[in-house]
């Protein structure tokens, strides 16, 4: 009889680099296990690594955990020293970084917005399948994509990732396809993105962008 339950070690996620950023990469938890109930990812780095990229959340509340090593945060410009085993809770608006201390210290950030039923995200899968084409795994990122796309389809940026990820990696059709999909779920939130989205700068000639995002 099934229990339901599954087991996983962050040692055998695959950690992936952030888009491009030197020293920053991404253990892609929520990507890997499916988890649905609020926003999870663990950030992997050496000393001087960056294990936090520098932002602050709109609505989202925050918990960092240090499960191993030792890392640095920086919040509004204070200085929080964080051992294996620290918490660090951040509201809303608080601008937040981290920076490791040791090797192979890794940081998990769980993250929601209070009160509000958790929108699931496919950002998870588009920043692994992105890092797979960029290292020549073209397959095995589509993988990841259409992962995203079962689990968040009904959502407009689910398509709109994907068709980030298929115009980056060349394949104009199905990315036109991909962004119909998006603009018809919500047209505006699409549209707005894509006018500004260097990832469909290879789209902008084409007819079929005037068409789709005017």
């Amino acid at each position: 009889m099934s229990t339901g339950y599954s087991v996983y070690s962050l040692d055998e996620i695959e950690a992936v680099p952030y888009h491009q950023r030197e020293g920053e990469l991404l253990i892609p938890v929520q990507q890997t296990i499916g988890y649905r109930a609020a926003g999870v990812n663990g950030w992997l780095g050496d000393p001087g690594d960056t294990l936090v990229p520098e932002h602050e959340e709109d609505s989202d509340e925050e918990l960092y955990v240090v499960v191993r090593g030792h890392a640095t945060f920086t919040v509004d410009g204070a200085s929080v020293d964080a051992p294996q085993g620290t918490l660090i809770h951040l509201l809303a608006g608080e601008k937040r970084t981290a920076v490791s201390e040791e090797h192979g210290t890794i940081v998990l950030a769980i993250g929601a917005t209070p009160g509000v039923a958790p929108e699931p995200s496919g950002w998870t899968s588009f920043v692994v399948a992105d890092a797979y084409r960029r290292q020549g795994r073209v397959d095995e990122g589509r993988a990841a994509i259409r992962q995203m796309l079962d689990l968040h389809g009904d959502v407009w940026f689910a398509p709109y990732n994907a068709a980030c990820f298929e115009a980056l990696a060349g394949d104009p059709d199905a990315a036109f396809a991909l962004l119909e999909d998006a603009i018809h779920i919500d047209a505006d939130a699409a549209r707005e993105h894509a006018k500004g989205d260097d990832d469909f700068v290879s789209l902008r000639e084409d007819a079929r962008w005037r068409e789709l995002v005017g």
